[in-house]
This record gives structure tokens, C-alpha cells and sequence, in this order.
């Protein structure tokens, strides 16, 4: 497969046509400068990977994350400090999101493909000043588990001093797709009668499984319910 999800190490902003020394150089037209398009891969995904260099290595870590309007929220821990260090020394991080939409058939293992949206955000990370930090928690937890903050306790004075939050602006992104069938033409010298097309990929919630402590007959809270019924 010669297509890749990878993109230039160069930045974009999502709202502007970018410059001549900013661009993608390798299927620009793969480009995406659309707000919209931004906000819906990120409004969809709850992992991305947040690339920092932390003595003098780099190093990139998976993590759950939600879009608060201009800005992306990650939950921290005290105990996880480079990503602190990153905010407190006002590196520039890179964070990556990406969603397989879908695997590409061709006539050719050459022509295969992928359908995928991307996105990757450089900026500084910042701390949420700590007024904001319980409304910035609820927020991120209403995106990974919408309803739950509802159905549980209030965080701990001990929980809250062991957590931090971060948000990054979306500034600086760069945002490349694919969207297409297999490549093909009438005349491309290619047997048509073997198959070509695209196997999307979807994914739905499985089955809940309940904790080991929680009694048997115990509902299914409605959070949960509703996540299974979105899909």
C-alpha cells in the first residue's frame, strides 16, 4: 500500500488556504483547511497520541481527550509529569488523532489504500487555571462517558489534588483525508473481472459486563444505555 497516514512535519491553520512553504506536499489535494471537517474527526474520536521530547528523546503517549470549543482538554496526573514539564517549559507538543473510515481494494496491492481522516495539532500545552479545572473535567467525562457525571460522587478533595488538566489550542493543524473508491479507469490495462471496492469499517459498543462487586439484577444505568444506542 503506498498511501500513508502520515502528513509534512509542517502546520496549517484549519480556518486558512495555506502557504506555498506549509502545505502537504504529497497529495495536497488531501488537504483539508474546513473547520467543520476538524471538529466533526474530533468530536468522533476519544484517544489521540500526544508526541512531547522529554530528555532530549522523544516520546508519545496514548490519551483520552475531548474538544471544548477552540481547545482540546486532556486529563493528567500529578504523577504523569512530562506532560506538566512539556506545559511548564512551553515545549511544543504535537497531538495526533486519526479515524479509519475504511480499507481500499484495488487491482493492485500497489493502487490499495485506505480511507482515513487525521489531524495533527502542534501548540503548548497550557494548564486549566484551577477555577476551571472541575467544569474542564465534566466536560472531557460527559465526552467519553455522556450522562455518567451525573450518575456518580463528586470527586474527592484527594482526587482532585491528584489530577491535572490540559488543554491545547487548535491553532496550528493540519488535517488530511481520503474519501474515495479504488483507483481505476476503463483503460488502465487492469482485469476487470476481479473485484475492487471499499470494506468500510464501523464500530459499535459491545455487550456491558458488570464488575465483579456489583450485585446481580443491578440496572444497566441509563448512561450506559445511551452510549450503546449512539453507536
Amino acid at each position: 500500500m503506498t498511501e500513508h497516514l502520515t502528513t509534512d512535519p509542517l502546520i496549517a491553520e484549519p480556518s486558512a488556504v495555506p502557504t506555498a512553504d506549509r502545505r502537504i506536499r504529497r497529495m495536497p489535494e488531501r488537504q483539508s483547511t474546513d473547520r467543520a471537517t476538524l471538529d466533526a474527526l474530533l468530536d468522533q474520536e476519544l484517544v489521540g497520541h500526544l508526541a512531547v521530547v522529554a530528555h532530549g528523546a522523544p516520546l508519545v503517549v496514548p490519551i483520552g481527550f475531548a474538544r471544548v470549543g477552540d481547545h482540546l482538554v486532556l486529563h493528567g496526573s500529578t504523577g504523569g509529569g512530562f506532560a506538566l514539564r512539556a506545559a511548564a517549559e512551553r515545549q511544543t507538543v504535537a497531538f495526533a488523532v486519526t479515524s479509519l473510515d475504511g480499507l481500499v481494494y484495488a487491482r493492485s496491492l500497489f493502487d490499495s489504500s485506505m480511507n482515513y481522516r487525521s489531524a495533527v495539532i502542534y501548540g503548548v500545552l497550557e494548564s486549566v487555571p484551577a477555577e476551571e479545572e472541575h467544569d474542564a473535567l465534566v466536560a472531557l467525562s460527559e465526552r467519553l462517558m455522556p450522562g455518567r457525571p451525573a450518575e456518580v460522587r463528586e470527586s474527592t478533595r484527594k482526587e482532585y489534588a491528584a489530577t491535572r488538566v490540559l488543554r491545547l489550542p487548535l491553532d496550528e493543524v493540519i488535517v488530511k483525508m481520503r474519501a474515495a473508491g479504488a483507483s481505476e479507469a476503463a483503460d488502465d490495462g487492469e482485469d476487470h473481472s476481479l473485484w475492487a471496492g471499499v470494506v468500510p469499517l464501523g464500530r459499535v459498543w459491545g455487550e456491558p459486563i458488570a464488575s465483579a462487586l456489583t450485585p446481580p439484577g443491578t440496572p444497566v444505568p441509563a448512561s450506559v444505555e445511551r452510549l450503546r444506542r449512539a453507536g
